[in-house]
């Protein structure tokens, strides 16, 4: 037998083996529609919506499913039952994270949203007690936030209730909240390194969703030589970190560490103790993607919802009206501070409901289980892609009665007390559950009461309100403008 044969034999083998092992690990595997070769089920995803696929195929495959992305095999959870019993009841075995080849070249398992093991465990301990230490939940954030939301008002005043673009200066408001708690300062509106962080956090959130994002995700090897959006993606993240490093290096000169001020500082701190978790997690690439990582997610979901929740006023100004009277039969002429929340439940059910209807991440971030197991009679194999689908919850019509539609009295009982839904879960659920959950809750709140207590909000003449929301891996609203009509009180 020559050479040429013996290579030929030994490449069949070792494809038959791939096959039979692929064949035995993915044995009882959750059904799904059948791949094409190559591209998988990627010709039946919308490219621009696809939890909206997903929930097609989920009418046939159950509320546990696979498809197949490129070569990749991805579960599928839908509805609320599902995805409560996959990360509460499996919270543990649900709360890795998988690898992927865009991840590698951004975050590279650092920081706290793409990071696992033990690493993700120390440092989202680090980010919980962190931001306790410095706020969230206690009145030093509150009247922090109420300051902002003075300087938001005066903003939107500027322009006497002629139409504006109110994206940046929502972005902005909101950005200086966890610029306060990760460098104790906070930035003017037009301030251009303000501009800069927040258009690069804006287009890489765009970016995720494109199509050469998803191809680089399934053929590495192959797109990674070829231009684009994936390559835009890793420069924007980098100049980001590049932020980051450049600040906390001027930090670290005058760092006292019995005086700490910021988030940075605090890890600066932990490095400087002396333990073996100091060398091990508190180093600087865990501390440039952790404070990108919250940077990130602590400006783009609040200030998308705010944007949605005054949309939504101009769309429904007999609900608008309603907030108004109970901020001014409740709060009046001062300011609003959290406690007011407990006797506002119409606000506080509008609130939640522009979450819910605003559906901001409608895929969630991609889980992993860190084990083998079965979960609803399918068995998972460790390393998974899963996709607990937020969207099929928040729009769940076993738990919402007109899902579709914005109406809240999702969230009032008959009597017009707060009803609280377990099927509300922006923020998802389990140990990968949004750190800063009670931050955003707060902030929410505040700005939304502030700027209804002060302004009405109304179309342009002749503006058509369009509810769709724009590209991007967050549900946005498609750009548009505002008229802040100044309120006239008594």
């Amino acid at each position: 037998m020559d050479l040429v044969s013996v290579l030929l034999a030994v490449t069949v083998f070792l494809i038959l083996l791939n096959v039979l092992n692929k064949k035995n690990k993915y044995q009882n595997f959750p059904p799904g529609p059948q791949p094409l070769p190559f591209i998988g089920n990627m010709h039946m995803i919308d490219t621009v919506k696809p939890h909206k696929s997903l929930i097609e195929i989920s009418k046939k495959y159950g509320t546990v499913f696979s498809v197949q992305i490129g070569m990749e095999k991805w579960v599928i959870l839908c509805g609320y039952e599902t995805v409560k019993d996959a990360l509460i009841n499996y919270a543990e075995e649900f709360s890795g994270r998988p690898d992927s080849p865009i991840s590698s070249v951004t975050s590279n398992g650092y920081g706290v949203i793409f990071s696992k093991g033990d690493n993700w465990k120390v440092m989202r301990k680090f980010t919980l007690s962190t931001l306790r230490d410095f706020g969230m939940g206690k009145k030093t954030i509150e009247d922090k936030i109420s300051e902002e939301c003075e300087n938001l008002i005066q903003a939107f005043r500027s322009y006497g209730g002629k139409p504006f673009d109110n994206q940046s200066i929502v972005n902005a408001a909101v950005a200086n909240i966890i610029v306060s708690i990760l460098l104790d300062c906070r930035f003017e509106y037009d301030d251009p390194t303000i501009l800069k962080l927040m258009n690069l956090v804006n287009e890489n959130i765009r970016i995720l969703e494109n199509l050469m994002v998803k191809l680089y995700n399934s053929y590495p090897t192959l797109i990674g030589w070829l231009p684009g959006s994936h390559r835009k993606l890793a420069e924007n993240y980098k100049k980001l970190q590049d932020f980051v490093i450049s600040t906390f290096t001027k930090l670290e000169k005058d760092l006292d560490v019995n005086n700490q001020r910021n988030l940075i500082e605090a890890f600066l701190a932990k490095q400087r103790e002396g333990k073996p978790e100091s060398t091990l997690y508190y180093h600087n690439k865990n501390l440039s993607t952790l404070v990108v990582d919250l940077f990130s997610a602590g400006m783009e979901t609040t200030s998308t919802t705010l944007r949605w929740g005054l949309l939504l006023m101009m769309k429904y100004p007999e609900i608008q009206k309603k907030i108004q009277n109970e901020i001014e039969t409740v709060i009046g002429s001062a300011q609003p501070q959290a406690e007011h929340r407990k006797q506002m439940p119409y606000t506080d059910a509008v609130i939640h409901e522009i979450q819910r209807f605003g559906d901001i991440v409608p895929g969630n971030l991609p889980h992993s289980p860190t084990r083998d197991l079965t979960f609803r009679g399918y068995f998972i194999p460790k390393g998974t892609i899963v996709i607990p689908l937020l969207h099929s919850v928040l729009k769940d019509e076993t738990c919402f009665e007109k899902p579709d539609e914005f109406y809240p009295e999702h969230f009032l009982d008959s009597e017009g007390h707060f009803k609280k839904n377990e099927a509300f879960i922006p923020f998802s659920l389990g140990k990968r559950s949004c750190a800063g959950e009670n931050l955003a809750k707060m902030e929410l709140f505040l700005f939304f009461t502030n700027l209804l207590q002060n302004f009405t909000f109304q179309a342009p003449p002749g503006a058509v309100l369009d509810l769709r929301p724009a590209v991007g891996f967050t549900n946005a609203p498609l750009p548009h403008e505002i008229c802040a009509v100044p309120m006239k009180h008594l």
